[in-house]
Formats: structure tokens, C-alpha cells, sequence
């Protein structure tokens, strides 16, 4: 498997943390310490499957290639209003690619899902179902949660990033983990009611809850292992990656990770200032602002590691 193009979308509207302290008990100073994120933008006036769909065509535009070449879709996508069609659907819808040979699905790994997203596509690939997948990875994370709670309402933002993926040998290591430990990250949606259920023992909306220290806890001891891994599977040291891209859930939670490498601290890059946690999205869309920012460069070695809710974790080892 192989990189063809990259793209990313972002809603536009900025939520500074000195807006935030306006509608919840916060402040930037509780933020930035507790976080290190000092704004993020989250959708407004914007339809979520449109904004999916930018990134998408930008993905495509970088590829050098056009809608018609895509013979796969596969969304990752945690939440969003349409339940049923898929996101990968109403994707392919907007940009006018007419069926029936392109496929489409949605997949929900939480936070890791574009690790999750790249093992599906390879696999794909490797097979030759496919030729040219069109991952994207859309997220408006900020719907999620109750904006009465600073715990959580302050560290989200939305967005959306997309790759062309073609067949190759870039794909170098992978590995994924689950844990079931439900109850440290969750959000239940309403359902519709039925004339049959007593409601006994049901919550029937439950905004984002999460804990907070078992979340960094986790998060730190299996990155920092699925990284090690992953590398040594690849056949290489740590010193050979040129670029550590991971989830970008919590600036602390970043530096923890680096922490416990020797290695030169500017290989591992960050965006959460900026972009909050944008869920499966905070990876692709960091990778698409290095590319484009000429920082990652072809022929480098990249590292991609996220973990979520489940508590679900994976990495990769990538050539672009």
C-alpha cells in the first residue's frame, strides 16, 4: 500500500479557550495546562458529510487523480446525524461518483481508527478488490459532549482528512490491540422508542464520559509499547523513523509518549494547540499539514499510533 494524495478539511469557525470561558466555568489557564490545546474549530453553519467530502476531493486533487478513478470509499467516523446511509455513501454521493462498482463502508474503532482504517484498506489492496481506496477519516467530535462539563466540552474540535491509497510496499509493520474496559471512554445515543420496552435499567442518552487519569494511563503505557513493537516488526530502530505522528488526544498525554524516547523531540509533531481532539481525524490531518508544509517528504519513515475508546490501540510503520 502506498500514499497517493493527502487532503484535510476544517470547519470555520475558531473556538478560542477565552470563548469557551463564556459558556462553562473555565479559563485558557485551566485549558492550556491541563490540555496544552489553546483553540479548535467546530462546526457551525457547515454540513458535516460536505466538510467530509472536501477533504475527500483535496485527497483526490493531490492523487492527480478524479472521482471516477476511486473504485473503493471507506469512512471512519465516530458520530454524526445520518445513521443510515453510511458517511463513505453520502460521500460518494456528493462527489458524484456513480455506482455500482465503488463500493462503500463506515467503520467506528474510536480514536485509533485510522490505524484500524489503514489495516482494512491494505487488505483491500493486497487482494486486488481494490486500486484505489479513498480513506477518510471525518469527525465532529464536538456534538458528543455536554457543553455544561469543562472536563470534556473543552477538549474536542471537528474536522475531517482523506487519503488516496493505492497498491504498493510502503506498508511496512502494523499492530492492533483491544481491552475491554467500556466504561473509561463512552457515549450512548437516544433511540427510538418502541410500544415493548419498559425503560427499566435503560439510559437512553448518556453525553461523553471519561476518565480522565485512567484515560492518560492507558493511553501512555500502549503507545509507547505498540510503538516499540511495531518499529521492531518493521525490521528497524527508533532512530530510523523520521516522523512520529500520533493521536492527538492531549498535549500532556504526547509528551508523556516522547518522553520515554531518545530521540529528537521535533520528530514528534503536534497540532492539538490548534485543532483540539479531532478523534480518528487528528492523525491524517496532521499528516496532511506536514506534507504540505514540506516537512514530510517522500521516501520517509513515519510512525502512526492512536488509541480510544474500547480501549481500542494500533500502529503502523509507514513509508510516504
Amino acid at each position: 500500500m502506498k500514499i497517493l494524495g493527502t487532503g484535510s478539511a476544517l470547519p470555520k469557525h475558531t473556538v478560542t479557550n477565552d470563548m469557551l470561558s463564556e459558556i462553562v466555568d473555565t479559563n485558557d489557564e485551566w485549558i492550556t495546562t491541563r490540555t496544552g490545546i489553546k483553540s479548535r474549530q467546530i462546526i457551525t453553519t457547515e454540513r458535516f458529510e460536505e466538510l467530509a467530502a472536501l477533504a475527500a476531493q483535496r485527497a483526490i486533487d493531490a492523487a492527480g487523480l478524479v472521482p471516477e478513478d476511486i473504485d473503493f470509499i471507506i469512512c471512519h467516523n465516530v458520530c454524526n446525524a445520518y445513521v443510515t446511509p453510511s458517511l463513505a455513501a453520502l460521500i460518494q454521493h456528493i462527489l458524484g461518483i456513480k455506482g455500482p462498482n465503488c463500493p462503500t463502508m463506515d467503520l467506528n474503532s474510536a480514536c485509533a481508527g485510522f490505524i484500524y482504517g489503514l489495516e482494512i484498506c491494505e487488505a483491500f489492496l493486497q487482494t486486488g478488490r481494490a486500486k484505489k481506496i479513498l480513506f477518510v477519516c471525518a469527525e465532529e467530535v464536538t456534538r458528543m459532549v455536554d457543553w455544561t462539563q469543562r472536563e470534556t466540552c473543552v477538549l474536542f474540535g471537528d474536522g475531517a482528512a482523506a487519503m488516496v491509497l493505492g497498491k504498493g510496499d510502503n506498508y511496512l509493520a502494523s499492530k492492533l490491540t483491544s481491552t475491554p474496559m467500556p466504561e473509561v471512554i463512552y457515549y450512548r445515543l437516544p433511540c427510538e422508542p418502541t410500544p415493548f420496552e419498559t425503560g427499566e435499567g435503560i439510559d437512553t442518552h448518556i453525553a461523553m464520559q471519561l476518565k480522565g487519569r485512567e484515560v492518560f494511563r492507558m493511553a501512555v503505557t500502549s503507545a509507547q509499547k505498540d510503538i516499540k513493537d511495531v518499529v521492531a516488526k518493521a525490521g528497524l530502530q527508533l532512530e530510523d523513523i523520521d516522523h512520529y505522528l500520533l493521536h492527538q488526544a492531549n498535549m500532556r498525554i504526547v509528551d508523556a509518549i516522547k518522553q520515554n524516547f531518545d530521540l529528537p523531540q521535533e520528530r514528534f509533531h503536534h497540532n492539538i494547540e490548534y485543532r483540539g481532539n479531532t478523534s480518528s481525524a487528528s492523525i491524517p490531518m496532521l499528516l496532511d499539514e506536514k506534507i504540505r508544509e514540506g516537512v514530510v517528504k517522500r521516501g520517509d519513515l513515519m510512525v502512526f499510533n492512536g488509541f480510544g475508546a474500547g480501549f481500542v490501540t494500533g500502529a503502523a510503520v509507514m513509508r510516504y
